[in-house]
């Protein structure tokens, strides 16, 4: 019999929780990382860089939270089977998947575009999920109330120019993880996109250089919603929420 999810405080809704961050050291994956572990979750914060994940280590622990360094390059695609295995063996669990870890790559138009760098978008942008949820499915539905989000972008839908391997890792993984969304909806298990629109962050910055940033929303300033998807009372399963997103945008993509 599955057990009835517990319920928290309203200020610490993520208590007891053990949640993973991918792209964790920096930008939105830092900021909901630091908003998990201020609702009261343990987490475990993976990227690739050991100094900038002790940066946010320390302002967790700072605001009296508690952090796991799990430094990592999701790239090497055969190496993520272990992560599930080392995550059970020091946790006993895993309640929490954020699906953050992303890469935008060279825009340039796909005929022309370098094979190497395309690939490389694909493997961190879509194929390192697959290879995540394959090694955290057991402990994602093991737990009484796993929830499972992962990071998407109106590129998927938009087809701008010079986007191809951005657009298509996107559009990729929202087609996958909505249908893992419908494989687990009888069980406690609920799986969810967020696209979370235009936000200060060094990829958008790269991607629009002559953008003013400071008009723009911060990561903190969306990491709530990343909160309430991920706690136990949800009932959320196989939706897209689609934040800051332009009103001509989300007519073009529909709802969810």
């Amino acid at each position: 019999m599955t057990k009835a999810a517990v319920t928290h405080p309203a200020d610490k809704p993520l208590t007891g929780r053990v949640a993973l961050i991918t792209g964790a050291s920096r930008g939105l994956g830092a900021a909901i990382a630091q908003a998990y572990a201020g609702a009261g979750a343990h987490v475990i914060l993976l990227a690739r860089t050991q100094g900038a994940l002790e940066e946010i280590d320390d302002a967790i622990q700072a605001t009296g939270g508690t952090a796991t360094l799990f430094p990592f390059d999701l790239t090497e695609t055969r190496k993520i089977s272990a992560i599930g295995p080392a995550i059970a063996e020091k946790f006993g669990r895993l309640d929490i998947l954020v699906g953050n870890a992303a890469q935008l790559g060279n825009l340039s138009p796909v005929a022309h575009s370098d094979p190497k760098v395309f690939e490389e978008v694909l493997r961190l942008n879509f194929f390192a999920n697959y290879h995540l949820l394959r090694t955290l499915d057991p402990l994602l539905r093991g737990s009484d109330a796993g929830r499972a989000i992962f990071v998407t972008d109106s590129a998927a839908h938009v087809k701008s120019p010079f986007w191809g391997a951005y657009a298509a890792s996107k559009a990729a993984l929202e087609s996958m993880i909505l249908t893992y969304a419908t494989e687990v909806a009888h069980s406690p298990l609920r799986v969810n996109l967020v696209d979370p629109g235009a936000l200060q962050t060094n990829m958008r910055q790269a991607a629009f250089p002559a953008e003013d940033m400071t008009r723009l929303p911060t990561p903190d300033d969306v990491a709530a919603s990343f909160i309430k998807l991920a706690a136990s009372e949800c009932d959320k399963n196989g939706t897209t929420e689609r934040l800051n997103c332009p009103r001509e945008i989300a007519a073009n993509i529909g709802t969810q």
